[in-house]
């Protein structure tokens, strides 16, 4: 027994080493590293053996302005990355997105000679629930980054540049669980978006946002695929979950369904859940559908369940997020027709393969998705929420009344891209 028990604590030692351990990397032409960081070469390509080095698409060349992607093997959790943006060579302008294109910074401009430091936090998980139980992930979500072994981030713009990258696993940032479905979850590839992988951009590197949604949830198969249980793996005193479901629970129907029966108790169950673990619940109204009137305005699709999240909401106790409402003004304030600009509308040949034309009034594009984000930021300053405390400086505010120019909107596509729309409408 004495023996088990010394084995035992062998074994927790060796893995709070790995938990705590700081990955350092040089991605410099220098000869000369630094103490402690690892030189990176376009021969480093990512295998498992290796644990580390670039990924998905070809390694970058010199001045070259193609997107990258570099990988690093890691437990679950948050981490903490700076990553040093720019060149003693050239000039550069920088996008940093990590694993399903969240995006934490977007087109940073840097002198020949300057480098700018980019710090946030960001979460990292596989499906491994325990050794009994693993989430039950649907088919095209095999592929997906967000649920893989490895951190992977990109490096996109006009001219990515990468010089270093320390990635540093941290256990005392209040994290930000988002559930929810195709509106909320990192969408893969080009054109689709959700606001749920553009709001970290907003956050300093004093919190984490990990995104658990996924296309064609309802609150209730949410659950029942071990994705809440999944996230409660993690969850801890001081966390927030954020809820925004109702697009897919609105067409259950049978005994038992409906928006004050069968979806209030699963929204319960959510909520008892991070209570119990000390976490804060906040629930979310769907967004609107792009769904006009002949008067220009928009026409309510969701039945009882956004008021019905109002109701519980108040019988709980607990902050609400109104995007029901505040994206019924955001698409009246953009017009029928201008509205299409923040969805996916592109005629056939836009994206590669694409024999017909989107026409989807339900999700996002990336600049769509941008200013659903901000109407959420919005929505938690209503609800008084203490995270709003570490928004960036550089965030100005926002009237979903008055959204941002299409035109001024930047976002260089990665280079993967889907013509079959996301589950769920």
């Amino acid at each position: 027994m004495k023996h088990l028990a010394i084995l035992a604590l062998g074994l927790l030692a060796t893995w709070n080493v790995a938990e705590a351990q700081t990955y350092k990397f040089d991605f410099t032409t220098n000869k000369k590293v630094k103490d402690g960081y690892t030189k990176v070469t376009p021969a480093d390509r990512y295998s498992a053996e290796k644990g580390y080095g670039y990924d998905l698409q070809p390694s970058p060349e010199s001045k070259s302005t193609t997107p990258f992607f570099f990988s690093v093997s890691v437990p679950d959790g948050n981490y903490h990355v700076t990553a040093l943006i720019g060149s003693k060579r050239s000039a550069g302008e920088t996008s940093v997105r990590g694993e399903s294109r969240r995006l934490f910074f977007e087109n940073v401009k840097t002198k020949k000679g300057e480098l700018m430091p980019c710090s946030f936090v960001i979460n990292k998980r596989d499906t491994h629930i325990s050794d009994k139980e693993d989430v039950r992930i649907k088919p095209r979500e095999r592929q997906k980054l967000n649920w893989d072994d490895k951190l992977t981030l990109e490096f996109n713009g006009d001219a990515p540049q990468l010089s270093e990258l320390i990635i540093e696993k941290v256990n005392n940032v209040p994290t930000i669980f988002l559930c929810g479905n195709s509106t909320v979850v990192d969408q893969d590839n080009e054109p689709w978006a959700s606001w749920g992988q553009m709001i970290p951009r907003f956050f300093n590197d004093q919190i984490c946002i990990a995104n658990y949604a996924e296309s064609g949830e309802s609150a209730n198969t949410f659950i029942a695929a071990g994705r809440l249980k999944k996230a409660l793996t993690q969850m801890k005193p001081g966390d927030y979950i954020f809820m925004e479901f109702g697009h897919n629970d609105q067409k259950q129907k049978g005994p038992g369904k409906g928006a004050y029966y069968s979806f209030m108790t699963s929204l319960k169950t959510f909520i008892d859940e991070a209570r119990a673990r000390g976490a804060q619940p906040v629930l979310v109204t769907p967004t609107q559908r792009r769904s006009f009137d002949e008067n220009g305005k928009i026409k309510d699709t969701h039945e009882d369940y956004p008021e019905a999240m109002r109701w519980l909401a108040a019988k709980e106790n607990i902050p609400l997020i109104d995007l029901n409402e505040m994206t019924r003004t955001l698409y009246e304030a953009m017009g029928v027709e201008p509205s299409k600009k923040a969805f996916v509308h592109y005629p056939a040949g836009t994206y590669p393969g694409q024999t017909k034309d989107f026409a989807d009034n339900t999700h996002f594009n990336p600049y769509g998705a941008y200013q659903i984000s901000k109407c959420i930021i919005e929505g938690m300053k209503k609800a008084g929420l203490p995270i709003v405390k570490y928004l960036r400086s550089d965030y100005p505010g926002y009237d979903p009344a008055h959204p941002d120019a299409r035109e001024e909107f930047k976002w260089n596509d990665s280079p993967f891209t889907e013509i079959e729309k996301p589950d769920g409408n």
